[in-house]
């Protein structure tokens, strides 16, 4: 979806169309969870914080997030693919990979599919959908990023190779701005550059990753789309409009993240042995405490570790302006495997 939470809160309130809109934080404080494409001209995007996009866009107009109108958004998404296949990953509420090597339409072309998925969303909902269109995820969802908004780009494999040597390597799906960095220091600027190093070279320069950079440089991605996609962690975290420094503060706003996590794992009915607590500086500086039990972690605990992990962060008299807990390493967790399938992202 195209700017997915900020185009549903345009939708809603007419007064909000056409103008710069970041959902998420105020003018003060916080961080935005979604900006309008208004916005985005002026430098404003998810991630950012509130106060240093206010200064990129002075009529940056801050609107409180509604999660629960955003998912029921989604849900009616969801239906639209539902009518078309079973196999539908989500990634998130706005974003799915969906494999239609056989559908329920019986349509031939992957590309007709997605034109008229592109026009049920729009008819049952009134926002716009990109959607990219190949014979992998990778290259999937680098063509769902192509042409934004209200984006349709078709990587067939005849066009593969020449579009990914074309690729700056900072539109690599998986290769941030850290990594980006790195490469350019090894003379790595597009795929065709990344494609003339050996697979022992980008292992050795890059870890188990540097497979992974080998395979998509050549068009190679074997994940399948799974419609059972095992969620990993699960986690709770608030930006507070005033930082926080005395103990018994933190003391207090640790344990409401607690409750919240809690709830949140109470309604998913997962537990994970792993607990993460993490903290943001005034500053912006994040650091992170972990602690693994043999057992998955229960309310008690959570309050009781996230506590202790609390107790061991340095420098707490700077002020702290985020604090996150997060659950991992869950029973459930598994692998994929490679099932063979051709695959879209909306």
């Amino acid at each position: 979806m195209d700017a997915f939470y900020a185009s549903v809160e345009q939708r809603d309130n007419p007064e909000l169309k056409g103008k710069p809109v970041a959902v998420g934080g105020s003018r003060q404080r916080g961080v935005v969870a979604a900006a309008s494409y208004e916005a985005r001209k002026y430098g404003v995007h998810s991630a950012l914080s509130s106060a240093l996009a206010y200064r990129k866009c002075p009529d940056l107009i801050f609107v409180k997030p509604h999660f629960e109108k955003y998912k029921e958004v989604s849900q009616q998404i969801r239906e639209v693919f539902a009518e078309y296949t079973d196999l539908v990953e989500p990634l998130s509420l706005d974003e799915a990979y969906l494999d239609v090597t056989k559908n329920k339409m019986d349509m031939e072309f992957a590309m007709d599919i997605a034109k008229e998925i592109k026009g049920k969303i729009k008819e049952r909902t009134q926002l716009n959908a990109s959607a990219g269109i190949s014979y992998n995820k990778f290259l999937a969802k680098i063509a769902s990023d192509f042409n934004k908004p209200d984006g349709f780009y078709v990587i067939t494999p005849s066009m593969a190779e020449k579009f990914i040597e074309q690729l700056p390597i900072e539109k690599f799906f998986g290769v941030g701005k850290v990594t980006a960095k790195k490469m350019h220091q090894k003379g790595i600027f597009n795929g065709k550059n990344l494609k003339q190093h050996s697979l022992p070279t980008l292992t050795r320069w890059f870890g188990k990753s540097g497979k992974y950079y080998y395979n998509v440089a050549r068009g190679i991605d074997n994940r399948p789309v799974n419609p059972t996609r095992i969620r990993k962690s699960l986690g709770a975290e608030r930006t507070y409009e005033f930082d926080v420094s005395k103990p018994e503060e933190l003391e207090i706003k640790l344990l409401d993240v607690a409750k919240i996590l809690n709830q949140r794992l109470d309604k998913s009915k997962t537990s994970g042995k792993s607990l993460t607590l993490k903290i943001k500086y005034s500053d912006f500086q994040q650091i992170t405490r972990s602690r693994t039990l043999s057992e998955n972690f229960n309310y008690e605990q959570i309050k009781t570790v996230g506590l202790e992990l609390l107790q061991h962060i340095p420098h707490p008299e700077k002020g702290i302006r985020l604090i996150g807990l997060q659950i991992s390493n869950f029973d459930t967790d598994d692998k994929d495997v490679f099932l063979g399938q051709l695959e879209f992202d909306f």
